[in-house]
Parts: C-alpha cells; structure tokens; sequence
C-alpha cells in the first residue's frame, strides 16, 4: 500500500518514498502554498524575496474569491511583521495602485511590458499584502451578481473571511505582529475591518488576530468635514477666485452632507464656479503634478515594444503603462489571475459595483475611538498636495477624535525630518494617536514621495515617533 500524505488539508494515497518527496516539494516545507508562488513576473528585474499570488474563497456557494499578492520583507521575512494595505475607490485595487504603483517592490516601466525595481518599497520593513477587495474589483469576483450590489457593512466582512483564509494558506503568520494600512476610502475599509476583527478577538478562544496598528492616508473618516476642506484648499492654493471660495463657504450647508444633490442650488452653482475654475488640467489628487494626455501614451505603448521612458522623475503615464501591462496575458498567468476568464479588461477602478452611496457619509471616528480604546496605535497621514481628501480636514478630524478620547497633545504639532528636511508636520495625541503631514506628498502618498512614506512606515511599525529634529533620522 502506498503512503498517506496530507498536503494543504487533503490526504493522498502515493506509491513510494519518490512520490513522497515530489509532494513535499509541491506544498513546501514551510507551509506556503506552492501553487500560488510566483516563479517570476514578465520583465521583472531579479530579487531576493519570494512573491505569492492566488485567491481565496470567502463565500463557497456564491462563488466568490478575492484575489491576493503577497511578497516578503527583503530580509527577516522569516520574523517580520505582516502589513496589509487596501486602495479605496470605493471599488479601486489595492494590487494597482499599493502593489505596483506605490508601496510594492515593483514600478511598471514606459513600455508597458517590463517593470523595474522600487528602491523605496515598504518591503523593506514588513511583508506586504495587498487585496482587490470587494468581489468586482480587479480580479477579484463572484458568481452571483447579487454579491456586486455591496457596502461597508458586507466589504469587511468578507475581508474578514478572506484573513481567516489566508492564515490558513500561510500559517506561520497567525501570530506575527498585523498592520492594517490603505488610503482614501480605505478610511471606512480599515477601521471597519479592524473592528470586525476585535470582535473576532472577543468572542474566540483560540485563534486571535496580532492587530499591532492602522495607519491611514488622506483617509475619508467624515465626509461633512473632508468636502468644505476641498473647497477651502482650493481657494487657499490659487486654485478658484476669492468669489468663489466666499461663495461656498455662504450658501453651503455640509453638514449630514451625503451628495451633491442634497445642495441648494445657490451653493450648486459655486460649485460648478469651482469646478469649471480648477479646469481639466490640473491632477485633483496632485495639484502640481503634471497630468498624462492618454492618447499619446496608448499609442506609443502599442506601436513600441521597447519604448523609451515616457516621463521623466514622476511618471505621471504610469496609470496608462500599468494597465497595459496586467492585461498582457503572460502577466496574468505569471500572477495565477484572471482564473476565470472574466469577459471585462482589468482595470485600476471598476464600472461594476453597485456601492451604497449613504456609506460615504458614515462617520468613522467612533469606530476609530473603539479601536484607540483596546490600546492600538493610530496613525492618519496626509500628503500636503492632495486636494481630494486634504489635510485641513484631516487634521480637524484627528483634533475631534482626541477631544472625545479625552486626549492632551503629547507632541506639539511641529516638523519632522528625513535626512536632514522636512519630510512634513506631525503631532501625537495621548501616546496612542499620530497626525502627519508627508510634504510634497499628494493622495497617493508613497507614489509622490516614496523615501518620505517609508521613512514613515518604518517608524509606524517599529512603534517610534518621527523624528524632530535633523539628526538622527529614520533610514
């Protein structure tokens, strides 16, 4: 009779001690999942750390599997933390834009076939997850149409699902230290997530998650203190006439604002005054980022296999290139996507969800305050060049939530340095809450400041404030 062997939750039969070996090599001596290892990515420049792709299953009977990319810290993956880190939209992938575009060890290059190493990638100090979450998103997808009309409430639950499935994929990092990170609407998904996951913590007698803490850009936590914010950083950074911004400010009522139909018409009309003024040509999440004119960018990454770079410093065409690139199917196979042949492109933000609009306006700071409550460290970051979600809101939103905590200010709201510069402004509420700004950052924090972000995330992680004065430094 052959050997029982149990690899990855089922039991095979085998005929010998050579079969034996052939399967301990198929699932790993570490407990990784083999089939979602990814040997090496079409163009990708030769690195030391292992990257993972695949799915996991959140809901069986409806079909329904969120797609996943893991990569290991560059050295000491074997006790590095675990960061996840979600996009918002809502109905952004967090692989796109975190993964390959911001934060992941990789840049797609100007001819949309390649890529090329990020030199400041936070793998550097964690290994890093990304998610296209909710089903609809990227690769991520249900079976049942239903699942695509969704929310809040139902996107954190199946990323709950979708953590307890993973674990089950890479055991070894059930107990290692969990950072939960994203930007923009990622301030609903990552504090209601966390809250999900205290309440898994609660109620289990086995099992809990190593929440260590969340750290969130330019994040949405109220949208009728974020919206007044867009107008009022437009008016103070030139952008509309001083009419305009007085306008606003007269005949717009935000509060329990939801959209923009709820407006009188008076304060509907400034702000069509507003938009119309800001024009077409300014980036509204990097207001001195120059903007891509896509046509050009498409035809050059079709008629040329091997382009030049397309920008120089920022590439302000990365979108375009990027999207090119995950739709070449040897992409897709190298990642394990795409695993049902869906009949849509890829594309960073999706046309087929059908997300409640009242969710916008949910306020997070109680859900925030319960999260401080349980003594986990928050931080809320701002690129000082995003107009989309700015920091005038932002920081109002911090002060208020440690007003309710009950917190005094334990740092001054002051400068922080990165090799001896500003790398932005920061202050610390009760030990337990961090405001900052990254400067010369936009919406996409680590994408227009990658050496800044990481500093920061290096001394999120590492439980350390940001440094006050030229020297040291955090490198």
């Amino acid at each position: 009779m052959g050997t029982l062997v149990f690899a990855l939750g089922k039991a095979f039969a085998v005929k010998g001690p050579l079969f034996l070996i052939s399967v301990l090599v198929l699932v790993g001596v570490h407990g990784y999942p083999v089939e979602d290892l990814i040997h090496r990515l079409p163009g990708q420049p030769k690195v030391g750390f292992r990257q993972f792709g695949g799915y996991v299953t959140v809901d069986k009977k409806a079909g329904r599997s969120l797609f996943y990319y893991f990569v290991e810290a560059e050295e000491h993956a074997d006790h590095s933390p675990l960061t996840l880190w979600l996009n918002g939209g809502p109905g952004c992938s967090s692989i796109g834009g975190g993964g390959f575009t911001e934060l992941g060890p990789f840049f797609p290059r100007g001819d949309g076939r390649s890529l090329q190493k990020n030199h400041q990638s936070w793998n550097k100090a964690s290994n890093l997850l990304f998610v296209e979450s909710p089903a609809g998103v990227g690769w991520s997808y249900s079976n049942t149409s239903s699942d695509y009309n969704t929310g809040d409430a139902s996107t954190a639950l199946d990323m709950y699902k979708f953590l307890l499935g993973w674990y089950e994929k890479f055991p070894e990092y059930k107990s290692r230290a969990l950072f939960l990170t994203g930007e923009s609407y990622a301030g609903h998904y990552i504090p209601q997530l966390a809250s999900v996951l205290l309440d898994h913590n609660r109620h289990s007698s086995g099992f809990t998650f190593n929440i260590k803490g969340l750290a969130i850009g330019n994040p949405l936590l109220n949208l009728e203190v974020d919206t007044p914010a867009t107008y009022e950083y437009f008016w103070s950074h030139g952008l509309i006439s001083d009419e305009t911004g007085l306008m606003i400010k007269k005949e717009c009522d935000f509060h329990n604002y939801t959209d923009s139909s709820k407006l009188s018409p008076s304060c509907k009309n400034a702000v069509s005054d507003a938009d119309d003024e800001v024009g077409d040509y300014i980036n509204n999440y990097d207001i001195i980022l120059d903007v891509c004119y896509p046509s050009l960018v498409q035809q050059e990454l079709q008629l040329r296999k091997w382009a030049s770079k397309i920008s120089v410093g920022v590439d302000v065409c990365m979108t375009y290139e990027r999207r090119f690139y995950f739709n070449l199917p040897e992409v897709q196979h190298a990642l394990h996507a795409n695993r049902t042949k869906l009949p849509y492109s890829w594309s960073m933000c999706t046309g087929l969800l059908n997300y409640r609009d009242e969710d916008s306006s949910i306020n997070i700071l109680p859900v925030l305050k319960r999260i401080i409550k349980h003594g986990i460290p928050v931080w809320i970051f701002s690129g000082d060049q995003d107009s989309v979600v700015p920091l005038l809101g932002s920081r109002t939103v911090t002060r208020q939530l440690a007003a309710d905590l009950g917190f005094k200010i334990t740092v001054p709201y002051g400068a922080w340095f990165y090799k001896g510069q500003v790398g932005g402004f920061a202050t610390e509420y009760g030990n337990l809450l961090t405001f900052a700004t990254v400067r010369g950052a936009a919406h996409m924090v680590p994408f227009a400041q990658p050496a800044r972000a990481l500093a920061l995330f290096k001394a999120f992680v590492s439980n350390k404030r940001l440094p006050n004065t030229t020297s040291p430094s955090i490198d």
